[in-house]
């Protein structure tokens, strides 16, 4: 195919500040995956250049021409990364590194793939440095390593792997998937943070639950996600269709497509199905909220989808341990939530997320029967049940719904009974409705009361008994059982007539 060069880059003055920074003794190659993108006739925003000599130099002169910011990466490598925003609003990201070798033939050779390991010199940019034949590969739509060494060299490159021959529906040629589960046990040499990166870049990506297959039979979630493998094979009991393993997959599945129909812009084609259409029917008005909801970060470099998707592969973790006989007889998996949680939490700290992703996820996992156990009750929630399910999840509900109604999917598959759904799809809908339209009345009511007035008109002390009755002030405020300051104070003077005595901490003066 081909390329304009020009239009390769995010913003037009970009081009010509480069070539003007070239000259004999420093070269400057544009490298990566944005070559690749562009002879698949897709944009990219995200571009990699490889500088003969000055990275440095190079890199704060584009930066500061562009008014944009400049990230020191790897000082040793000599690695510079430039965040901006182009005349479009679109935000951009520009990476620079040292030439690896004294050639960029040397630098491509030592790259992971051949259809990342092309190139051309932005002085020269009719001519495609293609050592390897990468535009081959491409053509063929096949994935293969640059040498035998790629995985040992790099062997985060395995997981690397995985998720362009998932995004690309490229095929691993034989003798790259022998290299490549060769070097699997390597993984323990990765530092935690870069194994991280390139986990969120699969669960960021599309046809998740491929991904994870592809993982497995690759060998590479003992590695990456050992809490995982234990799924495999563990019965589950009706109206369960699937084993905990495949259940698993089905559900990120299942959540995947439900962020097609609710989480971007309507698609017919993806409602068209008789369960996807209701989830439109109850949720669809939802649509910009949810959107906005997933556009926000916990942190930069990582989003709320990314971790609901490992929050979703990590729901049902703790059922092999928690596995027993009811009384009856019949299978259970009685605290799995709980178990669940702890391995999510494990596994979140040693990827080195952050505490308020590890937080927030846990959440997600610890809850995510809540709304089930709701649906099997009364069809209208009441105020006291919304208010208690956001005190207990506060922001991760949002998420909760949307695993909820993922895991019902994944658990009845073709089997789901549409009254089932139906009442789930109603749980969610009041919830949400309370979420964004009721939070003053129903979520987060104003303080009728404050700590210091409750103990001087009650005498009493500092201490944990306070929280205690502004807890249930709130509640019953939330319920709409009062609604006044007198109301409240009348409230927890008869709550403590009537809790017990000795589990008064704080007492009374």
């Amino acid at each position: 195919m081909l390329i304009v060069f020009e239009e390769l880059f995010p913003t037009p003055s970009l081009y010509p500040l480069l070539r003007r920074l070239c000259h004999a003794n420093r070269r400057i190659f544009l490298v990566g995956g944005a070559l690749r993108d562009a002879l698949l006739g897709k944009s990219s925003h995200d571009l990699d250049f490889a500088v003969s000599h000055e990275v440095h130099t190079v890199a704060r002169t584009v930066a500061n021409a562009l008014g944009a910011a400049l990230y020191t990466m790897d000082e040793e490598h000599e690695t510079y990364r430039i965040l901006g925003r182009n005349e479009s609003g679109q935000t951009y990201t520009l990476d620079f590194s040292r030439l690896r070798g004294l050639r960029i033939e040397q630098d491509l050779r030592a790259r992971d793939f051949t259809i990342n390991a092309m190139a051309v010199d932005v002085s020269q940019p009719n001519v495609l440095i293609d050592p390897l034949k990468g535009a081959y590969d491409l053509r063929e739509k096949r994935l293969r390593a640059c040498s035998e060494s790629t995985f040992v060299d790099d062997p985060l490159r395995v997981v690397r792997g995985v998720r362009l021959a998932n995004a690309l529906k490229f095929h691993l040629l034989p003798e790259t998937v022998t290299q490549l589960r060769q070097a699997v046990p390597l993984l323990d040499r990765v530092s935690a943070e870069r194994k991280r990166d390139e986990l969120f870049r699969v669960l960021e990506g599309e046809d998740i639950k491929t991904a994870f297959q592809l993982m497995d039979r690759l060998g590479i979630l003992p590695y990456l996600l050992p809490e995982l493998s234990p799924l495999k094979g563990v019965p589950q009991p009706s109206p369960h269709v699937f084993d905990v393993w495949e259940h698993t997959l089905a559900t990120l599945d299942y959540l995947e497509r439900l962020f097609a129909v609710l989480v971007a812009d309507y698609n017919e084609e993806k409602a068209a199905s008789l369960t996807m259409g209701s989830a439109t029917l109850y949720l669809g008005r939802f649509r910009s909220h949810l959107i906005s909801h997933f556009n926000a970060r916990l942190n930069p470099n990582r989003s709320l989808r990314g971790l609901l998707f490992l929050a979703a592969a990590y729901h049902d973790s703790g059922k092999p341990e928690s596995a027993g006989a009811h009384p009856n007889g019949r299978l259970s998996f009685i605290g799995h939530e709980r178990i669940s949680q702890t391995y999510f939490e494990e596994r979140t700290r040693a990827l080195a997320l952050s505490n308020d992703e590890i937080e927030h996820g846990a959440k997600v996992v610890r809850h995510h029967m809540r709304i089930h156990y709701l649906a099997n009750g009364q069809e209208t929630l009441s105020r006291r049940a919304i208010y208690r399910f956001f005190r207990d999840t506060g922001l991760a509900g949002v998420e909760i719904c949307l695993l909820s109604l993922a895991d019902t999917l994944a658990t009845y598959h073709t089997t789901l009974p549409q009254e089932v759904w139906k009442r789930e799809l109603s749980i969610c809908q009041q919830l949400l409705e309370a979420w964004w339209y009721q939070q003053d009345s129903t979520i987060h009511p104003p303080a009728l009361l404050r700590g210091n007035e409750l103990m001087t008109a009650l005498g009493l002390r500092p201490g944990p008994l306070i929280g205690r009755l502004l807890e249930a002030i709130r509640e019953a405020q939330a319920s709409g059982e009062i609604s006044t300051p007198e109301e409240a104070l009348q409230l927890a003077q008869n709550l403590l007539s009537t809790w017990d005595k000795s589990a008064l901490d704080g007492g009374q003066a």
